[in-house]
């Protein structure tokens, strides 16, 4: 949903920054304000004054340069690829910076105060839940942020058709006055069905007959969200939590992959002396509030109780805001659905002059790769249940050298990308049919890099997956749609004929909107009321304001990053940029 500013305010933009310079708001309560250098002003309100004067003036020489108006997120039906009101933070275990909600603080009707203020929110890298409340443990202030100010091209679909997955700005169906945005998933004309977290379009011809939509390479990694970033690891190693990557060959094996840090977790080596194979593997080993009680209580884990391998799920920590760091989370907000489509990341450094670099993913069971031939720089694609099947591409890995290297398999196709570069391979990369919409105990170690008489150091490893639409037609079937593991015990794991799917026929300019956000947004999945007045599941064509372009203006940081120096308007140029 989005707050749209009127031609008017627009046009008295410029002339209202003086006034808004001498009108700064107050700090919110409950949230102590900060003392500038002259202690005359708080830190937010000076902030909220500089933002103000530079905003009305970036907006008073866009809008005279281009057809676009502008909009505020509100709420976060689109994170992370959009930010709501939320709050911005550095988890105080092991120094991960995320976002959590804050738009139940602000009545989105009247935008007054509700007085619910977010006190708490979980690290999705570690499951550390923070306690963000006025007197926190660390002593800081954490206050809550406005959403990310976007700009819209109004005329953008005057001439040219809307797109799958473009983000989207439209009349909510219920209601002309309020504006919603939303990523288009469905088009004029087509039956679309949610399953297992994918995007399907029906067989016009043969309803039952459904074929995956994919998303295009840079959308795909504008929504991938990370599920562990290994650069996290040394810190909650202080805490007695072991690595969640480790060797596959027992120890003392030839070319084994060893620690190259005395934490033993952040780098690895193989000099590539294995007879065969050698691999580095990473199981899923996450901590849950029974853990770091074991820590509060003992200052250290102890090293029988290590979190045991499970499924990836999807967990989003932007849900995870509440009232109280005491009070546990909801079983839908810690993830009730297996995520199978994931990607793997790390930096290779090269030391052979040949042998296979190897890159590893697993999904129901099955095994997909993509080998790189060192001598060559040729990839070749496979996966265990198409022994015939091996898309090749020349690439830039070819000889000693250090590679940022990026493996994804999601919407049934592997993507590989090798120093940001996305590889365009000699065959299709997508795949059909190999039955593997079911967990096994192989996913609960997903991802692996691999090597094959190859010398070589990895470092900066990440997991990531991709956005999982839930199946639902109604907010109660949201936090139970049918699609969920249930335990982490294999015996346990549903069969795909459990799974729910949910389909939804749209007709002549009729468009099908969903949220990155599948677990808190109110999309196009849950507009259907009972009436003949009640809004549809759908968006006429007439609806549509225009396409979301750019993110001009997400909040500022209070200080100059990497530094104590304050600056409150320093801004945050990481979240600048096109809107994927």
């Amino acid at each position: 949903m989005t707050k749209r500013k009127s031609t008017k305010q627009r046009e008295r933009a410029a002339r209202a920054a003086a006034a808004q310079a001498k009108s700064a708001r107050p700090g919110k309560k409950n949230q102590p304000a900060e003392q500038g250098a002259s202690g005359m002003f708080s830190q937010a309100a000076l902030r909220e004054t500089i933002e103000s004067v530079v905003i009305a003036f970036v907006l008073a020489f866009l809008f005279r340069t281009f057809e676009a108006e502008a909009f505020v997120i509100p709420t976060g039906s689109m994170a992370p690829t959009l930010m709501g009101r939320h709050k911005d933070f550095e988890c105080p275990a092991c120094g991960h910076w995320y976002q959590i909600s804050a738009s139940e603080e602000i009545d989105q009707r009247t935008n007054r105060e509700t007085g619910q203020y977010v006190q708490a929110g979980t690290c999705p890298m570690c499951r550390f839940t923070a306690d963000l409340s006025p007197r926190n443990p660390q002593s800081k202030n954490y206050p809550p942020y406005n959403g990310d100010r976007i700009l819209v091209g109004k005329f953008a679909y005057e001439f040219t058709e809307p797109q799958r997955w473009e983000v989207a700005v439209f009349k909510y169906p219920g209601n002309a006055v309020t504006n919603y945005i939303k990523r288009i998933v469905g088009l004029p004309g087509e039956t679309v069905v949610i399953r297992d977290g994918d995007i399907f379009i029906a067989d016009p011809d043969d309803p039952a007959h459904l074929e995956i939509a994919r998303k295009p390479p840079q959308k795909l990694l504008a929504m991938l969200q990370v599920v562990f970033d290994n650069r996290y690891m040394p810190r909650l190693a202080e805490f007695g939590f072991h690595s969640r990557w480790h060797a596959a060959e027992p120890p003392g094996s030839a070319g084994r992959f060893e620690a190259v840090d005395p934490d033993g977790c952040l780098e690895f080596h193989t000099d590539g002396a294995a007879p065969a194979e050698t691999w580095l593997r990473y199981a899923h080993r996450v901590p849950s509030r029974d853990h770091w009680h074991d820590v509060g209580r003992n200052g250290r884990l102890p090293a029988d109780r290590q979190p045991s391998p499970e499924l990836i799920r999807d967990f989003t920590g932007y849900n995870t805001s509440r009232g109280s760091h005491l009070h546990p989370l909801h079983p839908s907000v810690l993830g009730e659905h297996w995520v199978g489509d994931l990607a793997l990341e790390c930096t290779v450094e090269v030391v052979s002059e040949n042998g296979e670099v190897i890159l590893e993913l697993v999904e129901g069971g099955e095994r997909f790769q993509v080998r790189f031939d060192v001598a060559t720089g040729q990839a070749a694609l496979s996966i265990t249940g198409r022994p015939d099947w091996r898309p090749s591409a020349a690439t830039r890995l070819r000889g000693p050298g250090t590679y940022r290297l990026r493996f994804a398999n999601c919407d049934d196709k592997l993507y590989v990308w090798v120093q940001d570069r996305a590889i365009a391979f000699d065959l299709p990369t997508r795949y059909h049919g190999l039955d593997n919409d079911s967990p096994t105990e192989a996913d609960l170690r997903p991802a692996s890099v691999g090597s094959r008489g190859c010398a070589m150091r990895v470092t900066d490893l990440r997991i990531l997956r991709d956005v999982y639409y839930i199946a639902a037609t109604s907010r109660n079937s949201l936090a139970a749609s049918g699609n969920s593991p249930g335990s982490d015990a294999p015996d346990m794991w549903v069969v795909p004929g459990d799974r729910r799917q949910a389909a939804f026929q749209m007709h002549e300019d009729q468009f099908f909107m969903l949220g990155d956000n599948s677990l808190r947004s109110k999309d196009g999945r849950l507009w259907a009321e009972p009436g003949p007045d009640g809004p549809d599941h759908h968006v006429d064509r007439d609806a549509l304001i225009g396409k979301a372009i750019l993110i001009y203006w997400p909040h500022s940081w209070h200080r100059i990053p990497g530094t104590p120096i304050p600056f409150p308007f320093f801004p945050n140029f990481a979240r600048m940029g096109f809107v994927r």
